[in-house]
């Protein structure tokens, strides 16, 4: 089968190339990022990971870490007076062994990550201000009548009564303080007008 026009053509050298930052690109590429900036700040990159994550404090394999014991079927019950009652004390007893903890030389990562946990998650989730306006106009005009709403022109989705009042319950779950301060706004004007 003949070969492609243009495949022959003999390699040439890309003087425009930098093979400086090719090579560092390649590097970087090789040995991925790590994203927690505690954990960054203490590799040590001449070591293993397991010999990184066990200086400080961390595990590889969590199954190792904290090992299960496996359960032995005990046998049918017996009286205690029984030979065979006191062989199964102390093959449970056996079971349990120490494992000699490693040496751990970084407690501050362990320690930063813990205080990290620690934080309350913050709320990054929000309404766009489109959804406010719209629920706050549906209010001021129709109060709690939703049926009403879902006829009003500026329901332009054609929301149904339902998702309407969906959508006003989701403002008053995210933002408790503007949607109380909007409603004593709202009879402010009743008691100005009357």
């Amino acid at each position: 089968m003949p070969k492609a026009k243009g495949k022959t053509r003999r390699q040439k050298f890309g003087y425009s190339v930098n093979r400086k930052r090719l090579n560092r690109n390649a590097r970087r590429k090789a040995a991925p990022r790590i994203e927690c900036s505690h954990i960054r700040h203490a590799w040590d990159h001449a070591k293993s990971v397991r010999q990184n994550l066990a200086e400080m404090g961390l595990a590889v394999d969590p199954n190792r870490a904290v090992p299960l014991r496996k359960r032995k079927a005990l046998p049918s019950f017996r009286p205690p007076h029984s030979q065979n009652a006191q062989l199964t004390v102390k093959a449970m007893e056996v079971d349990i062994e120490e494992r000699p903890k490693e040496l751990v030389r970084k407690p501050y990562v362990l320690n930063d990550l813990e205080a990290e946990a620690s934080l309350p998650e913050k709320k990054g989730n929000t309404l766009s201000r489109d959804l406010i306006d719209y629920v706050r106009y549906m209010v001021e005009n129709h109060g709690e009548d939703y049926k009403a709403m879902a006829r009003d022109e500026k329901n332009y989705y054609q929301d149904t009564p339902k998702q309407i009042r969906s959508k006003i319950n989701v403002y008053k779950r995210f933002y408790p303080a503007e949607w109380q301060d909007f409603l004593d706004s709202l009879q402010k004007r009743k008691m100005e007008v009357e």
